[in-house]
C-alpha cells in the first residue's frame, strides 16, 4: 500500500515526507520524472526492468520514458487533469514534449487514507446498485452527485430495507472519454475525483463507506480490471501501451488486441505486472473498508482460473465478498463453468427467464421453479446467485414494463447499441405519452409482480436505484454515455410512484422474517411445489406456478385472465400480497382452502 514513506534530503536540505514511485518500463534506456513547479527533471534509478525513485507527498508529477514520451503513473493514488487535457491529443504523438505536457493529466502523490475494517452486514442481503453521480445529481445541494451526497440516502436506503449499496465504478477515468456509467478505467488504484465534492476522493469514499456502516449496509464497488481506457492499436496512449503494450495486454503477433471486452483491449491476467496492478487496486479500496467486489466482464480474468482462485484467496483473508459477471463478448461461464466457486455471479439466466415469464411467455415454468428456488441447476447454494431483473445494462423495471423497443437515438449510434431483445413488453402502448388509465394500472401490476418474485426467491436480489419508485430512462437501455437527466434520478417519480416504494419496503420485511429465503442451503426437499390445482403445471403452454416454503405460499397467474388456486399445504394463512391491488397490499384475511389470484398478478400468503 502507498503510504508517506522516510523523510528526503535534497542537497543536504530536509524536504519531508517522501512518496515511492515504481515504474515497469522494460525497454526504456532513460525514465525520469517530471514535477510540476521544478525546473529540472529527476532520474529513475534502474532494477532490472523497474524504474524507481521518490517525489515528495502532494507533487504533481508526470513520468517521461526517453525524454519524449509522457506517461500516467498507472500506480497513481490520485490523478489530476490540466484544463487543456485532451482525449484525441493522446492519439498521435506530435514528437513535441512540451506540446504533449499541456494536455496530459498527472499523477498526484497523494498518501491513501489510514486503513479501516470492512463490516459485514447483520440483515439479509438486499443489493441496490447505483451510481454516485447519478444517485443525486438532481438534488437541490450544492454537493448534489458525489460520495458526500450520497451518505445523506443511506437512512432511506435502509427503511427500504437495503442491506448493500453496489455503487458503479469508481476508478478514475478519463472524464474526456464521454463514458457516464465509467467503464473505461484510466488508473485502477485510484478514486475518481469528479466524484468529490472536497480535494481527497479517496478519503470521501471511505467516509460514506463508514456511514454506510453505522446504517447496517455493506458497500460494494463493481470494478473494472480486465481493461483499460487506452482501447486498441489506435487508442490514446496513456501508459501501459507506452511502457510494455505486450505484457499488460493480450496482443496477437501481429499487433491487434484481443477485444472480448468489446472497448478495445482487455488486460493479459497472466502477466505478473497486470496481476499486481489488480492486486494492488483491491487491497487500496479494501484499505477505505469497502465490503465487496463485483468484476465486469469476470470471464477475462478467467483465462487464468489461477489467477481467480488467488483473488478468493485474497478476499477471504480480506473478509470481503467477491461477485463475478461471469461472461465476456467470447465466453459465457455462469454457474458451474467459473473456476472459483466461492463467487457469487449475477444470474443472468435468472433475468431472462423470471423477465420472460413476467410478461406472459410460454414454456417457462420448469426454468422459473429453477430461478426462484436460487438456480440449482447452476449453483451449489443459493447464496452464490445474485438475482436480478433489471441492472444498469438495459431497461429500468419502468421502462421493461413501457416499452416493446429500446430508444437509444441519443447515444449517436442510430439506434443500434444496447440490447435488442429485453424480453419487456409495453402492457399495449409504447412509451409514456398519452398513457391510458388502464396501461399504467397494468405496469404498476406488474412492477408489483417483479419486486415480488425478486424479493421472494431464494439468492441474493439486487435492483437499480430508482426502480422502486418507477425510474425511467425514456427506453434507453444503454444510456452509457448519458450525463444528464437520462441517467440521474428523478427524484419527483417518488410523488406518482411512492406506492411502489411503499410495497418494496414491505416485501424486504417480509423477506428479512423468512430465514429460509436467505439460507446457504438448498431449499431441495423443503419446497413444494404445485399448480392451480394438484401439481405443477410445466406444460408449455402453463403460465401460473404456486410453491409453499416454511411460512410463504406463493401462487403466481401471469395468465392473462384469473385463476382459482387451490391451498395445497397445512395451516392458518393469511392473505398478505396482493399484487392486483392498488397498492400491493393483501386483505389481511385468513384463506380458507381456495382463492382467486388475477389476471397477471401474485398473491402471497404467509402463515400466522
Amino acid at each position: 500500500m502507498v503510504r508517506a514513506s522516510r523523510d528526503g534530503l535534497v542537497d543536504g536540505v530536509e524536504t519531508g515526507p517522501t512518496f515511492p514511485v515504481v515504474v515497469h518500463a522494460p525497454f526504456a534506456r532513460r525514465v525520469e520524472l517530471l514535477i510540476d513547479g521544478q525546473d529540472r527533471a529527476v532520474a529513475l534509478e534502474r532494477s532490472g526492468g523497474a524504474w524507481t525513485g521518490d517525489v515528495a507527498v502532494g507533487d504533481r508529477y508526470v513520468v517521461v520514458v526517453d525524454g519524449r514520451t509522457p506517461v500516467l503513473h498507472p500506480h497513481a493514488t490520485e490523478v489530476w487533469f490540466p484544463d487543456g487535457h485532451s482525449r484525441a491529443a493522446r492519439r498521435s504523438d506530435s514528437g513535441d514534449l512540451g506540446d504533449a505536457l499541456d494536455a496530459f493529466p498527472r499523477a498526484v502523490a497523494t498518501p491513501w487514507p489510514t486503513p479501516a475494517p470492512s463490516r459485514p452486514t447483520s440483515r439479509p442481503l438486499v443489493v441496490y446498485e447505483a451510481h454516485v453521480r447519478g444517485l443525486t445529481r438532481r438534488r437541490r445541494r450544492i454537493d448534489a452527485g458525489t460520495y458526500r451526497a450520497a451518505i445523506d440516502e443511506l437512512p432511506r436506503l435502509a427503511s427500504l430495507g437495503v442491506s448493500v449499496l453496489e455503487l458503479l465504478p469508481v476508478h478514475q477515468y478519463d472524464p474526456d472519454e464521454g463514458n457516464y456509467w465509467g467503464y473505461m478505467p484510466l488508473v485502477f488504484g485510484a478514486v475518481h475525483r469528479q466524484y468529490a465534492h472536497g480535494a481527497d476522493a479517496a478519503a470521501e469514499l471511505a467516509a460514506l463507506v463508514t456511514a454506510a456502516h453505522r446504517h447496517d449496509i455493506e458497500v460494494w464497488l463493481d470494478v473494472v480490471v480486465n481493461h483499460t481506457t487506452e482501447e486498441g492499436a489506435d487508442g490514446p496512449t496513456y501508459h501501459l501501451r507506452a511502457l510494455d503494450e505486450r505484457e499488460y495486454y493480450v496482443v496477437r503477433s501481429d499487433g491487434t488486441h484481443v477485444d472480448d471486452a468489446g472497448t478495445g483491449n482487455i488486460v493479459d491476467a497472466r502477466s505478473p505486472f497486470a496481476r499486481g496492478l489488480v492486486m494492488e487496486s483491491l487491497e487500496r479500496l479494501a484499505d477505505l473498508g469497502v465490503d465487496g467486489f463485483r468484476f465486469d466482464l469476470a470471464a477475462v480474468l478467467a483465462r487464468d482460473a489461477d489467477f481467480v482462485r488467488s483473488i478468493g484467496d485474497w478476499a477471504e483473508r480480506r473478509g470481503v465478498r467477491l461477485v463475478a459477471e461471469p461472461w465476456d463478448l467470447a465466453r459465457y461461464l455462469l454457474g458451474p463453468d467459473f473456476p472459483d466457486h466461492r463467487w457469487m455471479q449475477w444470474n443472468g439466466r435468472y433475468r431472462d427467464d423470471v423477465r420472460g415469464f413476467l410478461r406472459g411467455e410460454p414454456g417457462l415454468v420448469p426454468a422459473v421453479m429453477h430461478r426462484v428456488s436460487g438456480s440449482p441447476d447452476l449453483f451449489s447454494s443459493p447464496a452464490r446467485s445474485v438475482n436480478f431483473v433489471t441492472s444498469h445494462d438495459g431497461f429500468t423495471l419502468y421502462d421493461s414494463v413501457a416499452y416493446d423497443h429500446r430508444h437509444n437515438e441519443a447515444n449517436g449510434w442510430g439506434n443500434s447499441d444496447g440490447h435488442h431483445d429485453n424480453r419487456s413488453w409495453n402492457s399495449g402502448w409504447e412509451g409514456d405519452d398519452e398513457v391510458p388509465h388502464d396501461v399504467m394500472a397494468l405496469r404498476r401490476r406488474r412492477m408489483r409482480n417483479a419486486m415480488c418474485l425478486l424479493l421472494l426467491s431464494g439468492g441474493v436480489p439486487m435492483f437499480v436505484a430508482g426502480d422502486e419508485f418507477a425510474r425511467t430512462q425514456g427506453g434507453n437501455n444503454n444510456p452509457y454515455n448519458q450525463d444528464n437527466e437520462t441517467s440521474w434520478i428523478d427524484w419527483e417519480r417518488r410523488d406518482a410512484f411512492g406506492d411502489l416504494e411503499t410495497f418494496v419496503e414491505r416485501l424486504t420485511g417480509l423477506r428479512a422474517a423468512q430465514p429460509a429465503l436467505a439460507q446457504l442451503e438448498r431449499w431441495e426437499a423443503r419446497v413444494q411445489w404445485f399448480g392451480a390445482v394438484g401439481g405443477p403445471d410445466t406444460s408449455f403452454e402453463s403460465r401460473s406456478l404456486a410453491w409453499h416454503l416454511d411460512g410463504l405460499y406463493v401462487m403466481a397467474n401471469m395468465w392473462w385472465e384469473p385463476l382459482v388456486f387451490d391451498v395445497q399445504a397445512t395451516g392458518r394463512w393469511v392473505h398478505t400480497i396482493d399484487t392486483s391491488a392498488d397498492d400491493g397490499i393483501g386483505s389481511g384475511d385468513v384463506v380458507d382452502g381456495r382463492i382467486a389470484v388475477g389476471p397477471r398478478s401474485i398473491v402471497v400468503l404467509t402463515c400466522d
